[in-house]
């Protein structure tokens, strides 16, 4: 335990040998330098290097003074916290051989923060993602952790878009940025889109067998209905506006296989092969369903064989049990 000591002058201090040598001693010397007001009072450190010899300045004398260093350096006040702050900041990453880096503290400013978007933003994000991991600038599991509140904020928006009235441009633009959602039988969106010159999906996919899917979304606002108002023999029937969009999805379905032997396609979609492709279609909202609606939806499902439809809210519940 360093005891603090009182030199002839009334000032408190603490004493501390740095390094020492046969000739040499290094001695840091910190102190209080007292002002008239108290709110004013700085610290200061003093470093110096003193000669080993005998006489009436031995570097052992309990003084603050020293006429003959070596070498000496005294910093007070705002130099002492720089110097401080800078050992705090820098030595660590610095001996770890790190030759660029940003401090990660309370301090951090926003010229900092413009570097990580940056960095962050790159658009091709499985290259960054490779660069990342494999040179290990953040660890596996600070990754995993960056990725899960990702996703946690993508279904905080996504929610948000459910209160609000947007148009398919605006989900379409989500599910690009989160086609996670989608579930695992998918690889990977495409970046082409067109079929042919008439008809443009909404996105083409890889799926996990390597062969090409189609997803198709309508926006869940609107005008548009799920089930038709009145029933049919007791059964719950799709709304005209679903039947529109289970023929364009079918349509699409169609008119991929009729290119799956086009080498110009193969190009377009980077080579993903087409054999017998499904669709999913994801239309409307189902957050106020009753028993026999659910009953009907499942019903609905069971009679395609290479079409999937899927609510609004069903992607949602998805995604949470997925984060979960």
């Amino acid at each position: 335990m360093k005891e603090v000591k009182t030199s002839k002058g009334g000032i408190d201090y603490l004493n501390a040998v740095l390094h020492e040598t046969p000739l040499t001693v290094t001695r840091a010397i910190l102190w209080m330098i007292k002002h008239r007001h108290a709110e004013n009072d700085e610290v200061a450190v003093k470093i110096g290097r003193y000669k080993k010899k005998k006489g009436p300045f031995n570097f052992t004398r309990e003084t603050l003074e020293n006429p003959k260093p070596k070498s000496e350096l005294t910093l007070k006040g705002a130099e002492f916290e720089a110097l401080v702050e800078f050992i705090e900041n820098k030595y660590e990453p610095f001996q770890q051989g790190v030759q660029k880096f940003i401090p990660l503290d309370e301090q951090f400013e926003a010229g900092n923060i413009e570097h990580l978007q940056a960095f962050f933003g790159n658009p091709e994000k499985q290259k960054l993602i490779d660069f990342v991991l494999g040179h290990d600038i953040i660890p596996d599991e600070l990754f995993v952790a960056f990725n899960q509140l990702t996703k946690i904020r993508a279904v905080e928006k996504f929610e948000e878009m459910l209160r609000n009235d947007l148009t398919e441009h605006d989900w379409q633009k989500w599910f690009e940025e989160n086609d996670w959602v989608l579930g695992t039988d998918y690889v990977r969106m495409l970046d082409e889109r067109t079929i042919d010159t008439e008809n443009i999906s909404d996105f083409l996919m890889e799926a996990y067998d390597g062969f090409l899917d189609i997803v198709e979304i309508k926006r869940p606002d609107g005008a548009l209905r799920f089930w038709s108002k009145s029933k049919d023999h007791e059964n719950y029937v799709p709304h005209q506006d679903l039947v529109k969009a289970i023929t364009q999805a079918s349509k699409y379905i169609y008119e991929v296989e009729r290119e799956s032997d086009s080498v110009k396609f193969l190009e377009k979609v980077d080579g993903v092969r087409t054999i017998k492709p499904r669709c999913v279609l994801i239309f409307g909202r189902s957050d106020d369903w009753n028993t026999e609606k659910k009953k009907s939806f499942r019903i609905l499902n069971s009679n395609y064989h290479n079409l999937t439809i899927m609510t609004f809210d069903h992607i949602l519940a998805r995604a949470e049990r997925m984060l979960r």
